[in-house]
């Protein structure tokens, strides 16, 4: 959608308010260490991810870790692999000082009504969407129809924000280091650039789903969401947290509580970074769904694309502190079908 429609939007939703037009003004209140790379992706005209992607700049790879070679445990092991991409994820944001949220009220899954009379995210700092991956995952997140079975139509401008996303998380850690995992297992090339071409295959190629061919893609399903049109209605997908924060903060989100954990004792609370709950979306309810909340576009694509080749449909990993069943469903050899993050006891 380009920068300038998702500073409308925040703006028109009190998110950033007047702060961020005074950055605007003055863009040398910005001292951390991603000023250079943000000034030259957001403080560029709103058609910036609209323009060919060898005519945009990027982030300089100096910011990335260097510890990317996976070591012979974490080949061997896609748990200890899964937790090195948590550990390599430098742009995960950190709960109380880039956003709070607040869980409210419990319920079972059956349950239904709002127990939650708040929204989810209490704020999110004013910075994070200046961030040059976060921004442009943010531009991709309109390009779609969110009815199922609907053809999609990927006009010139939307595949190079496609294509400028792959090239900007390429030259992040935690890409870095599925590309040399998947290299060390035979399933790529060392050619980085063949890589990068399979990342847009994997996520942005169109297929068939709920009776419509080019009707939706893994990268639509995972993160953006689609809603059920045959039959029963209901929301199909839609993991990702960054999602989940803009749509709700337009009003399209309602969220109505977390989901009880199979652990009496173990109720989420604002520092919290894996979440189990339900919300409608534009008025259709997704009665359970779960997600990672505050992880980076690069870290969570690197743990989905990882779980895709090297494990099953239930893959039962460490990420951190949690204990997570990393669901993958496949379509047909080559295609993700859904993938997200379950919280295990």
């Amino acid at each position: 959608m380009g920068i300038g429609k998702l500073l409308a939007i925040t703006t028109r939703n009190g998110i950033l308010g007047n702060n961020m037009w005074r950055y605007f003004e003055n863009i040398s209140l910005f001292k951390d260490k991603w000023q250079d790379a943000i000034e030259s992706t957001i403080l560029s005209p709103p058609c910036l991810f609209k323009l060919p992607p060898s005519e945009q700049q990027y982030t300089s790879e100096e910011l990335c870790s260097t510890d990317t070679d996976p070591s012979n445990k974490e080949l061997s092991d896609l748990s200890e692999a899964c937790d090195k991409l948590w550990q390599l994820d430098l742009n995960r944001l950190v709960p109380g000082k880039d956003y709070e949220i607040e869980c409210g009220e419990g319920k079972k899954v059956y349950q239904k009504g709002d127990v939650a009379p708040r929204n989810l995210f209490k704020w999110v700092g004013e910075d994070v969407f200046r961030r040059p991956t976060y921004a442009r995952f943010s531009s991709l997140l309109d390009n779609y129809n969110p009815q199922q079975g609907n053809k999609e139509v990927v006009t010139t401008e939307e595949k190079h924000e496609q294509d400028a996303f792959i090239l900007e998380i390429s030259r992040t850690s935690p890409i870095k280091y599925l590309h040399k995992y998947l290299l060390y297992k035979g399933f790529v090339s060392g050619s980085y650039e063949e890589f990068k071409a399979t990342l847009t295959y994997l996520w942005f190629d169109l297929y068939s789903r709920g009776g419509g061919s080019s009707s939706s893609s893994a990268f639509e399903h995972v993160f953006v969401g689609e809603i059920k049109v045959i039959g029963e209605q209901e929301v199909s997908g839609f993991h990702n947290w960054i999602q989940f924060y803009l749509e709700e903060a337009k009003g399209n989100v309602d969220y109505q509580g977390y989901i009880f954990p199979r652990r009496y004792n173990d109720h989420p609370d604002s520092e919290t970074q894996l979440l189990t709950i339900q919300f409608e979306w534009n008025g259709v309810l997704k009665s359970v769904s779960s997600t990672l909340v505050g992880v980076s576009p690069e870290f969570e694509l690197a743990l989905y694309t990882l779980c895709f080749f090297v494990g099953e449909e239930d893959n039962h990993v460490r990420l951190g502190p949690y204990s997570v069943n990393i669901k993958c469903y496949r379509l047909g050899r080559d295609k993700i079908g859904s993938s997200f993050p379950i919280a295990e006891s």
